[in-house]
């Protein structure tokens, strides 16, 4: 079930307009406390830019949107990235951009453009993906059903009633952590079932996030 979604890895793109430099930094984050790490260690990074402007989104539901100007004439840098990030659907995620100045005036339209395609620059390059809630199953086997059970395996929690191997444990028998779409906890139990003739144990059976 998707809760949510956010962009997939850390990442920074510049660009330049009219002379001015912009550095665009985003990450995704699970908590306020860890995106103002981040705001800070960019700020610190940039200690001599012009402007560090930073914007957050955050909650399965958007609940939580921040952002500063820092400096910049107001409403005209971190309040269009937010609003660019909520537009995309996107939460669970921090962007600082860089301005360093370089002496020509952008006007008010300016820099919402400059400053919301330098977020959107950052979304692109970092990638969208989506936070699901999964089912981890706990399953041992006998070691002449392996090779078939990896051959069933997935590399796409996306495709419908799919799995794939998270890890695997070579003891007495196999023991293999699979995860699969918690709508599709049954099919996959019964497939197992069905492929090692009813032998396959499941030993447990968690939920865990999962970004697909």
């Amino acid at each position: 079930m998707e809760l949510y979604k956010t962009v997939r890895a850390e990442a920074s793109v510049p660009q330049t307009i009219e002379k001015s430099r912009f550095i665009a930094h985003i990450k995704p984050v699970e908590s306020r406390e860890e995106a103002e790490e981040f705001i800070a260690s960019i700020r610190a990074r940039y200690r001599d830019a012009t402007h560090n402007v930073p914007a957050m989104v955050l909650g399965d539901k958007a609940q939580i949107q921040w952002a500063s100007d820092d400096g910049e004439p107001q409403g005209t840098s971190g309040a269009p990235m937010v609003q660019l990030l909520v537009g995309e659907g996107l939460t669970n995620l921090v962007v600082v951009v860089t301005r360093y100045f370089g002496g020509i005036k952008l006007g008010t339209g300016g820099l919402v453009r400059a400053y919301s395609s330098s977020a959107r620059l950052a979304v692109e390059e970092a990638g969208i993906c989506s936070v699901c809630s999964v089912c981890r199953l706990s399953v041992r086997i006998e070691y002449t059903y392996l090779d078939r059970l990896m051959k069933m395996a997935s590399e796409d929690l996306s495709v419908p009633q799919s799995f794939v191997i998270a890890d695997t444990d070579y003891g007495e028998k196999v023991t293999v952590q699979l995860l699969c779409q918690e709508e599709d906890e049954e099919t996959v139990t019964a497939a197992l079932a069905n492929m090692t003739s009813g032998t396959a144990l499941v030993i447990e059976s968690t939920r865990d996030l999962q970004r697909v």
